[in-house]
């Protein structure tokens, strides 16, 4: 499954996918930045989950992590996320991402779990570092990508 998003003022895409993996699930984000690469796969996790279209920003949380590099920070992002899950019993949707000397600052989006809507089809335990990838290609587009267990 894939998902663009493209901003044709700056013509630039965005995009999550999941990918095959024998045993659990791999997700990648793509953007033209960093910071929208991340935020991609964090809407890459979300939709392991559930459906995407059925999650509504409806409550603002802020999340940080801090590591000495891309691939911990990626993963970090990615657990810190998946900690709010668990703990506020809440999905997510919609990120707003900046990245500076490895602190990551974070506004995610999101609503509380209802089984009903939401039909939550797996849970994520964690973000692991197979497969771990975080690079800027030739045009400067950003990828990031892992597995997570599921």
């Amino acid at each position: 499954m894939k998902r663009f998003c493209v901003d044709w003022a700056f013509m630039s895409i965005t995009y999550w996918e999941h990918y095959s993996h024998p045993a659990d699930m791999g997700i990648r984000g793509y953007g033209p930045t960093k910071e929208e690469a991340f935020g991609q796969a964090g809407l890459a996790m979300t939709a392991v989950i559930t459906d995407l279209e059925t999650v509504e920003p409806r409550e603002m949380v802020e999340i940080s992590c801090e590591e000495p590099d891309d691939e911990l920070l990626f993963v970090s992002w990615l657990n810190a996320l998946l900690y709010e899950v668990a703990t506020r019993r809440m999905l997510f949707g919609k990120f707003d991402i900046s990245i500076e000397n490895g602190q990551l600052q974070a506004k995610a989006w999101g609503e509380e779990i209802d089984v009903k809507k939401h039909s939550p089809s797996v849970e994520v335990k964690a973000a692991t570092y197979a497969d771990l990838k975080v690079e800027q290609d030739k045009e400067g587009n950003w990828l990031v990508q892992c597995i997570v267990d599921v």
